[in-house]
């Protein structure tokens, strides 16, 4: 029989059930996410390091595993929370089943609680921190821990996923190459044109790595970018070295405030007036870094079927989110940044551009996969601001 697993809430709310992962004991903040598919995708969104996600659809794992579909190199969730583990799974494409992939990647899982009355709590009650345990049963002893633990407001989750040193994104299912010219952790200018076997790209992108997700990166190369992924703390000068045609602010984890030596890189390629093109993470940081702020939604949007609407030519588009924190659109006056995109749901700023500049970002993600392809347009729309930067 599967091990006990139980959930605690920081409000002190028991949920039990059924361990499905490895075992032991979790700390994160609770959050749900709407969509019926996509779970390996989800399970290895960087966005979700530090939090604990809770599945709405009640079956999951029903068609199994594969290397081709992860978003990173591994899990990055602190706890997977679910109604119910398909003991079966089928698909031509699957290497392994659900329940391997929690197991061999370390992750704490649980099956059996009340996934809906968890997630009408989490949407009445707001987010909140919980551990999930496989080892410790006892709720007194589970909230002493809990109320110890360091809470996800305020602190830089980035840190804990962006890349340690660059590389080239290869195109072929994460395969990873250091650029040329490379050395350890200093960052120097390369030609890959020297190279007779690396074929000739039309724009060269650097992507500043917050915790990007490989669709992103799929996206570019398939339009013919060339992109070096640098680490978050890369200053501007050393992007900029690169000789990049544009720069993609990549999405991530956790609170965008406390990121102030991104705010400073961005401001600085922004006064070079390079195209810049934020998604998530990256369009609150774009905010923040433009002199407005952010604020933290009550249970944030999670899922792939959230409205959104272009304000400049009235369409609306059906997207994928995954973020807790919003920008503050009082904040923006006099910034130069124009209000391109809201959410019909709440109201919330979902995109913005700036009066002068070749920058632009958008609060959800256009690279969706899978999910809703409406926002993919958004990419060819960066590349236009490459090609005229450019003259072409």
């Amino acid at each position: 029989m599967a091990a006990p697993a139980t959930l605690l809430l920081s409000d002190g709310t028991v949920y039990r059930g059924r361990s499905i992962g490895a075992a032991g004991e979790r700390v994160g903040e609770v959050c749900f996410n709407t969509s019926i598919t996509g779970y390996q995708e989800i399970l290895t969104d960087p966005s979700y390091h530090g939090q604990m996600v809770c599945m709405t659809y009640p079956l999951i794992g029903n068609y199994g595993v594969n290397s081709a579909d992860c978003e990173s190199l591994r899990p990055q969730v602190r706890g997977f929370l679910i109604k119910e583990l398909a003991r079966l799974h089928s698909n031509f494409r699957a290497e392994l089943s659900l329940g391997e992939y929690l197991q061999q990647h370390d992750v704490v899982a649980m099956e059996g609680l009340d996934t809906r009355a968890l997630t009408r709590k989490l949407r009445m009650s707001g987010n909140q921190m919980g551990i999930l345990s496989t080892v410790d049963d006892d709720p007194a002893a589970l909230q002493a821990k809990l109320d110890a633990a360091p809470r996800y407001v305020g602190v830089d989750l980035v840190r804990h996923v962006t890349t340690a040193e660059p590389y080239v994104w290869s195109g072929q299912l994460g395969l990873l190459t250091k650029p040329k010219g490379t050395a350890q952790k200093q960052l120097t200018l390369f030609d890959l044109a020297d190279d007779p076997a690396t074929p000739a790209y039309r724009h060269r992108v650097v992507c500043l790595d917050c915790g990007v997700k490989f669709n992103s990166l799929r996206e570019l190369a398939a339009r013919d970018c060339q992109v070096t992924v640098v680490p978050a703390a890369t200053t501007a000068a050393e992007i900029l070295a690169l000789q990049p045609d544009g720069v993609y602010l990549s999405n991530g984890p956790g609170d965008p405030e406390p990121l102030t030596y991104i705010h400073e890189t961005v401001r600085q390629l922004m006064a070079a007036e390079l195209p810049l093109f934020g998604i998530c993470l990256g369009h609150q940081m774009l905010g923040c870094a433009v002199g407005g702020r952010t604020y933290k939604l009550k249970f944030g949007h999670r899922g792939g079927n959230q409205p959104v609407m272009d304000r400049e030519t009235g369409h609306v588009e059906i997207t994928s989110q995954n973020h807790g924190f919003a920008v503050d659109p009082d904040a923006l006056e006099g910034t130069g940044m124009v209000i391109t995109h809201h959410n019909l749901n709440d109201g919330t700023i979902e995109g913005m551009r700036h009066e002068r500049l070749p920058v632009f970002s958008v609060q959800y993600h256009p690279e969706a996969s899978p999910g809703p392809h409406d926002a993919n347009y958004l990419f060819d729309r960066f590349l236009d601001a490459m090609e005229r930067r450019r003259g072409d």
